[in-house]
């Protein structure tokens, strides 16, 4: 569906009096103020796409690509068109996931087409901010390709603070004093980071190409602003890098420690043992049928064997306390 359509000229949005959906009329307009039109669609059908590649002259294949969605972030070149890609993140934090979604972007020389697929991306806010920043929205079709990747890389720092906690927290439990099972979290986090990575490696050469300045239809003197983006990409891949060492970090150590408790237990269970079979030694001797045995028929045999029995115990249980056996 339409989201929003508008014509713009000199960083202003101009009233036009039509259907959101004459697109025809809204090129037009847009040519005779010397402005550009701007639509936004969310995930539309392929008749819906169609109307508008067949009125913008759009590339049939990038319109199958925007369609169907779930594509790698890149930047194409079709003749006078650029199709660009990058996906948007978002995180549900009850559920440790990170949610992917979309922004397939068809620049031309006086328009843009943003069709978004997911719930994050949301460009109303992008749309707003750059209509209350006209000397940004000057540069035309240039300046939404920045606004809309600024907004998509910025999120992309926002899910990583998010996943950032997350990693402190389990690095907090594995190196806490009790009994945790963090493998299972630590897996699902290293899983969404994998998610995140697919989304942040693939961009950074679009964003390098955008920032040279030496892409057609986008305007040199916009190559500032993608390369603030560029530097924030940088940022967020290094993070993803870090996130990642972290959790494999973490989940070696989760296994130390999980080696380190088996073994205590170990020693617990062998001195325990130890303490058992001392007197089970000793009530074996006593109970074989010999006649000749010392103090066999002492009164106070039983006692003693008793005692005997208590002290051995007692003498291994201190041995293994002091050693830290038990």
């Amino acid at each position: 569906m339409i989201v929003d359509s508008a014509v713009y000229r000199g960083g202003t949005r101009l009233t036009v009096d039509c259907p959101a959906h004459d697109y025809a009329e809204l090129r037009r307009r847009a040519a005779q103020e010397d402005g550009f039109v701007w639509i936004g669609l969310y995930q539309p059908s392929h008749t819906e796409l169609g109307e508008v590649a067949d009125a913008f002259g759009l590339p049939r294949l990038a319109v199958e690509d925007a369609v169907r969605a779930h594509q790698r972030p890149k930047l194409e070149q079709y003749e006078e068109d650029l199709f660009l890609v990058p996906k948007t993140l978002w995180y549900v934090d009850e559920d440790d996931a990170v949610e992917t979604g979309e922004i397939n972007v068809f620049v031309g020389s006086d328009f843009l087409i943003s069709v978004r697929h997911g719930r994050g991306g949301d460009l109303r806010e992008v749309r707003t901010s750059l209509e209350h920043a006209a000397h940004v929205l000057t540069h035309g079709p240039s300046a939404v390709v920045y606004a809309i990747c600024d907004a998509v890389v910025d999120a992309y720092a926002e899910v990583l603070t998010a996943l950032q906690q997350d990693v402190d927290e389990v690095e907090s439990s594995v190196f806490s004093d009790e009994r945790t099972r963090d493998s299972a979290r630590i897996y699902t986090l290293k899983r969404e980071i994998a998610e995140v990575r697919r989304a942040v490696l693939p961009l950074r050469e679009p964003m390098r190409r955008l920032a040279s300045g030496m892409v057609p239809v986008i305007s040199p003197e916009t190559a500032p602003f993608f390369r603030d983006v560029t530097d924030h990409l940088a940022q967020a891949s290094e993070e993803v890098d870090t996130l990642d060492q972290l959790l494999s970090t973490a989940f070696d150590a989760h296994l130390a420690a999980i080696s380190v408790q088996q073994n205590d237990d170990m020693r617990k269970i062998s001195a325990g043992a130890a303490i058992v079979v001392v007197p089970t030694l000793i009530a074996g001797v006593y109970g074989m049928n010999f006649d000749v045995m010392p103090e066999l028929h002492w009164t106070l045999g039983y006692p003693f064997a008793l005692a005997l029995m208590g002290t051995s115990s007692g003498v291994l249980w201190w041995f293994f306390k002091k050693s830290g056996w038990l």
